[in-house]
C-alpha cells in the first residue's frame, strides 16, 4: 500500500474535509479526491461518505485510521528528526488557553528541557478549545489542554485538574458590597455593577452566576480584553467585577489587589483535558510530556 496514499487518508480523517485537507497537504482538491478514491478501489471498500459539509468516515475508514495514524505519525517524527543518534533533543508542539498554558503548563515543561541531550525543546500555541483540538487532529500538535472533552475516537482525552472560580473585583467596590448583603439579596445584590470579561457573552461571569445562584446576570460587560491576565489587572485597579481561576487570582488575593466577594459552600468548577491524537502516546517525547504533567498537576490544587 502506498504510503502517500495512506497520508492522505488520514489527513482526511483528521480535517473532516477533503478541501481542508488539500490546504494542509499543499494539493489540489481534486488530487486529494483522486487519492482516496485510489486507496478505496485498492481495499475494495468505501472509506469516507460525502456529505453537504465535509466528510464523515465510515466504520472501515475509522478503523483504519486508528491502525495507521500512530504509525504515520511516527514515521513523520523520524523524517523531521533525522537519524543523527546525536540529534535527540524531541519538539513537543503545544496547544492551550494562553493564560492557563503560560502560567500552569509551561513553568511545568520546562523543566523537561535543558542541555543534557535528553531534553524537549518546547513549541507553543494559545488558542480557544474548538482551534485547538481542530488543530491537535490536523497534526499541528502534539499535545493539547483544553476545558472541553473532544467527542470521538479521533483524540484521546484525560483529566488533568480542576479549576476553581472566584469572583473577585478591587477594594474599592468590595468595601460596598459586604458579604452579609450578598448572603440575604444574591446575585440581586450585584446588580448594575460593571463587569470585566473575556468576551461579550460574560462566559465566566454567566457560568458563576448558574452555579452559584441558579440565575443569569443582569449585568453586561463594562470591560471586555481577551485575556485572563488582563482581566485581574483591570478588576484591581477597579474597573469592575470579575470571575477568574484561583490559581490566577491567589497571590493578587493575598497581597490584598483584589477581594473575593463570596466563597460559596460549593465553588464552581472547570476541568481541563490533557488530549492527544489516539495511538501518539507511543512516542516517547509526547509520553513523557504528558506524564510529566500529570504528575505535576497534583501539586497544583
Amino acid at each position: 500500500m502506498d504510503l502517500a496514499l495512506l497520508r492522505t487518508f488520514v489527513t482526511v480523517h483528521r480535517a473532516g474535509s477533503f478541501t481542508r485537507a488539500a490546504a494542509l497537504l499543499g494539493l489540489s482538491q481534486p488530487a486529494v479526491t483522486s487519492q482516496i478514491r485510489t486507496l478505496e478501489r485498492q481495499l475494495g471498500r468505501p472509506l469516507f461518505l460525502r456529505q453537504a459539509r465535509g466528510v464523515t468516515p465510515t466504520t472501515i475508514g475509522d478503523e483504519l485510521a486508528h491502525k495507521a495514524a500512530p504509525h504515520l505519525d511516527a514515521l513523520v517524527e523520524i523524517a523531521e528528526t533525522g537519524l543523527d543518534e546525536q540529534a535527540s533533543l524531541r519538539t513537543l508542539h503545544l496547544a492551550g488557553p494562553p493564560e492557563f498554558t503560560a502560567e500552569r503548563a509551561l513553568p511545568a515543561l520546562s523543566e523537561l528541557t535543558g542541555d543534557d541531550g535528553q531534553g524537549l525543546a518546547l513549541r507553543a500555541s494559545f488558542g480557544n478549545a474548538d482551534e485547538t483540538l481542530e488543530g491537535l487532529a490536523a497534526g499541528h500538535h502534539d499535545l493539547a489542554i483544553t476545558t472541553a472533552r473532544p467527542r470521538g475516537a479521533l483524540l484521546t482525552a484525560t483529566p488533568l485538574c480542576d479549576e476553581e472560580h472566584v469572583l473577585v473585583a478591587g477594594p474599592r467596590w468590595a468595601s460596598r458590597i459586604s458579604p452579609g448583603k450578598l448572603r440575604r439579596k444574591g446575585a440581586y445584590a450585584l446588580e448594575n455593577l460593571p463587569v470585566v470579561e473575556v468576551h461579550e457573552s460574560l462566559p465566566f461571569v454567566s457560568r458563576y452566576w448558574a452555579s452559584v445562584f441558579d440565575c443569569r446576570p443582569a449585568a453586561s460587560g463594562t470591560v471586555i480584553v481577551p485575556d485572563l491576565r488582563a482581566v485581574l489587572a483591570c478588576a484591581a485597579t477597579g474597573a469592575g467585577l470579575a470571575v477568574l481561576p484561583r490559581y490566577l487570582c491567589a497571590s493578587a488575593l493575598e497581597q490584598g489587589d483584589v477581594v473575593a466577594l463570596h466563597e460559596p459552600a460549593v465553588p464552581p468548577l472547570r476541568t481541563y483535558f490533557l488530549v492527544v491524537r489516539t495511538g501518539t502516546l507511543a512516542m516517547p517525547h509526547i509520553a513523557r510530556a504528558h506524564e510529566w504533567l500529570l504528575r505535576t498537576a497534583t501539586d497544583w490544587g
